[in-house]
């Protein structure tokens, strides 16, 4: 009788986990830098290569940086949900083009309409390396003090960004 109880132990054990497992939110990939200061950075923008974009721009509002790439097919599906967010101009918009070419990723923005107040342009992917991206899009909510508060992995949806962006957007504006 002891020698079945170990292997259905074992097989229960395995069963919770299963079970755990599968109730897991895949777009939901936990980040270390949630709750720490936005990696700092000082780039060139996409559009004006002669002035620059930082974190330390944007210190005294909340902003959303929004990782997107000319040749990312999730990105257009999720870019007409960007151009209406835009235009409620709740936070700035803030783009990151990532491993592109410039003028892809100009090219890009004049051919689907660009929602950014701006894009960094990160060439070699170098920032996207320290915000821990590990996919475009990825989309990050930064509070007042330069502090991750949300990462959204994945294309936006008008649901994802009803109840995830705004309400956390909300939050960290009327703090």
């Amino acid at each position: 009788m002891k020698r079945f109880l170990l292997p259905l132990g074992i097989f229960v054990g395995l069963l919770v986990f299963l079970g755990v497992g599968l109730r897991l939110n895949p777009r939901e990939i936990p980040s270390p830098f949630i709750g720490k200061p936005a990696p700092a950075f000082k780039v060139a923008q996409l559009h004006q290569p002669d002035k620059t974009i930082s974190p330390q721009d944007m210190v005294g509002q909340v902003w959303i940086l929004n990782v997107w790439a000319s040749w990312c097919v999730s990105c257009r599906a999720e870019h007409p949900h960007l151009m209406e967010f835009a235009k409620a101009n709740v936070v700035p918009l803030i783009g990151l083009n990532y491993k592109d070419a410039r003028i892809d990723g100009i090219k890009w923005l004049s051919e689907f309409g660009n929602p950014y107040n701006l894009s960094a342009f990160d060439n070699d992917g170098r920032i996207g390396i320290d915000y821990g991206v590990y996919g475009v899009p990825e989309t990050f909510v930064i509070d007042k003090q330069g502090v991750i508060r949300m990462k959204y992995t994945g294309p936006l949806t008008p649901e994802a960004i009803a109840t995830k962006l705004m309400p956390m957007i909300k939050e960290l504006k009327s703090a």
